[in-house]
């Protein structure tokens, strides 16, 4: 009779030693081992420490993801004052009383601290965040649980600012989850109705009720909620799980979101032109559901079993990968996996890992920090080097390429970079004057830096239209080590980047290769979904073979590259363009048949909107022919 199964938590740690101690006992009962029970233990002590990304701003401020989100789907620039902790609003608060400014009173968490978030609220408010222009509506988000004690004496700050500001310049939207249980298959309101009840018990009510869920909820439900949350049916607002995020903006439109803050707030915005500034989105949101051909890009990092741990990364490729109608296919690969160590440890993992790499269309090398996986990244930039692989570097992707390139070019077996071996002989990376050994915090070169591009030809000046520099951000502690790079360039690696001081090396190239581009600065910051950064966007289109004539075409998409045919469907579509140019060369009527038209269309042109007005034009802009001009962009 087969034992009954149970679930036991104890303390696996001491469970281990009590094998060790009594294997013979241990073994007789259970049927495990210590192997087994190893990687139990470091996947429940790793559960909390998992790597998250760390998102960077202009000003060098290091900040949540949230921020990057906010950033990419509004287009705008934050600031390190638009990220408010609690540690800042109590360091603020205890600065002003050792200054003296509270004049000898007994500082609390009422008023002082909701006083000092407010007033910081009000403050950042009137930043701009697109151009010069004072911003008309300020969004705040809330985070944490309502009833988490972190949180109460911001909920407390808000419920004192509702009447600091009257009603009309201040909306409340309540984010609640809608579960619905397979079981019974109906959507249950109880969590929404108790985060409401508590959020109204701290002294604010919600204008907005914005429910999360798996499918759409029905009228009933809405209204269930509508009648329990004392807000009206119109005012619930139902976000169900979507095929793309690009959707969302849509969806809240369609529910009245945009008419009902512009009565609230008494924006007076013009609805006459609400359509032609979505346009864009819509189109954006109807290529993800489109697309059908895929790019496979193969990512080698060593965070990968925590895919937020290069989230801005992952956008970017999709943005890039969306711009030229191919629907991306990510691969996460441990550098680890890649080496030697490995190949003799398990022969399966590291052959399986390795053939994911080479049947992908192109490679990105993400940043990092730390000796664990190094050698797996270098081995990755070499095979890609010699197989001309479509390839990105970023950070230590830069560093890897460069260690690898004097390893095999210049014959030094020993190259490293001092974060590993700080005794190398061949120290090809070194630390920067910023980097304070033994003080990590804050310590790195951060931020929105100029990068000055070299005369003479490149593949990456070109895709960001040949200006004389660009300005992205920084976020590392190690760089090339100068002395090196006239034997680099020697061997055909060129340095096409550097600060303005020529001191620092920023971007590399190599010659002769489809696309082997490696970037010092971090250029994932900058995307945008409807303005992709230019070396993503590179790397996916030497991946599916389309750089050439992207460059050719004076970096613009021509509408058989934007196409989702197959091949031979593009060379029909050729000839046809190439027949319709001769017949027009010849001045003679062409009469549309079989539902194919030779005149022109907005599917076939970009098309660009300014000053409202619209107009075509050959399939301009890296976004699929789009752009929006003066104040849409």
């Amino acid at each position: 009779m087969a034992p009954k199964k149970s679930t036991i938590v104890l303390n696996v740690e001491q469970f281990i030693h009590d094998i060790e101690e009594r294997p013979a006992i241990w073994n007789r009962n259970f049927h495990c081992n210590k192997a087994f029970l190893e990687q139990m233990w470091d996947e429940l002590s790793g559960a909390h420490k998992l790597p998250s990304e760390v998102y960077v701003l202009d000003d060098g401020a290091e900040v949540d993801l949230d921020l990057g989100n906010y950033e990419r789907f509004l287009d705008v620039t934050l600031h390190r004052d638009n990220n408010i902790t609690t540690g800042k609003i109590y360091k603020l608060v205890i600065e002003k009383e050792r200054t003296g400014e509270y004049l000898g009173k007994t500082v609390q968490v009422v008023p002082h601290i909701t006083d000092a978030i407010q007033e910081w609220v009000e403050r950042v408010a009137q930043t701009p965040v697109q151009g010069s222009s004072k911003p008309q509506v300020c969004i705040v988000e809330l985070g944490g649980t309502i009833g988490d004690i972190e949180g109460m004496p911001f909920v407390e700050a808000f419920r004192q600012f509702q009447f600091r500001v009257k009603r009309e310049n201040f909306c409340l939207a309540h984010v609640s989850l809608v579960p619905l249980p397979k079981a019974t298959g109906e959507p249950k309101t109880k969590p929404t109705q108790s985060s409401v009840r508590e959020l109204r018990g701290c002294g604010l009510s919600p204008d907005l009720i914005v429910c999360r869920s798996e499918k759409p909820i029905g009228l009933e439900v809405k209204e269930k909620i509508s009648n329990f949350c004392h807000v009206g049916p119109d005012q619930v607002i139902c976000i169900h799980d979507l095929n793309s995020i690009y959707h969302v903006p849509l969806l809240m439109e369609q529910n009245g979101v945009i008419e009902y803050l512009n009565e609230r707030l008494q924006l007076n915005i013009d609805m006459s032109k609400r359509t032609k500034c979505l346009q864009q989105w819509r189109d954006l949101a109807r290529r993800t559901e489109t697309v059908r051909r895929e790019v496979c890009i193969a990512v080698v990092g060593k965070y990968t079993k925590f895919t937020d741990s290069y989230a801005s990364v992952v956008k970017a490729l999709q943005h890039a990968a969306l711009a030229v109608n191919r629907k991306l296919e990510l691969v996460f690969i441990e550098s680890c996996l890649l080496e030697e160590e490995t190949l003799q440890s398990e022969p399966s993992k590291y052959h399986k890992e390795w053939q994911k790499l080479c049947e992908s269309d192109g490679i990105l090398v993400p940043g990092g920090f730390g000796s664990r996986g190094m050698e797996g990244k270098i081995r990755a930039c070499q095979w890609a080097r010699e197989n001309r692989k479509p390839w990105l570097g970023i950070c230590l992707g830069l560093q890897a390429a460069v260690i690898e390139f004097a390893r095999s070019k210049l014959g030094l077996k020993d190259a490293n970079t001092t974060e590993i071996d700080p005794n190398t002989t061949n120290a090809l990376v070194i630390d920067m004057p910023e980097h304070h050994t033994g003080q990590l915090g804050g310590t790195m070169r951060l931020g929105k830096r100029t990068t000055v591009f070299a005369d003479g030809p490149s593949v990456i000046r070109q895709l960001y239209g040949n200006p004389k520099s660009v300005q992205e951000r920084h976020r590392h502690r190690y760089e090339v080590n100068p002395k090196y790079v006239p034997r680099l360039e020697e061997q055909g690696m060129r340095f096409v980047g550097t600060d303005e001081d020529k001191t620092r090396m920023e971007i590399i190239e190599l010659s002769g290769h489809p696309y082997f581009v490696a970037t010092q600065y971090h250029p994932e910051y900058l995307s945008r979904p409807l303005k992709p950064s230019p070396p993503f966007l590179g790397l996916i289109l030497a991946s599916v073979d389309r750089l050439n004539q992207y460059i050719q075409r004076g970096c613009r998409l021509s509408p058989r590259q934007l196409s989702d045919a197959s091949s031979d469907e593009e060379d029909s579509v050729v000839g046809l363009a190439g027949a319709t140019k001769s017949l027009r060369s010849l001045k003679l009527p062409i009469t549309p048949t079989n539902g194919i038209s030779t005149g022109s269309s907005t599917s076939d042109e970009g098309v660009y909107l300014t000053n409202g007005t619209i107009s075509t034009s050959d399939g301009e802009g890296a976004c699929g022919g789009i752009e929006l001009i003066n104040g849409y962009n």
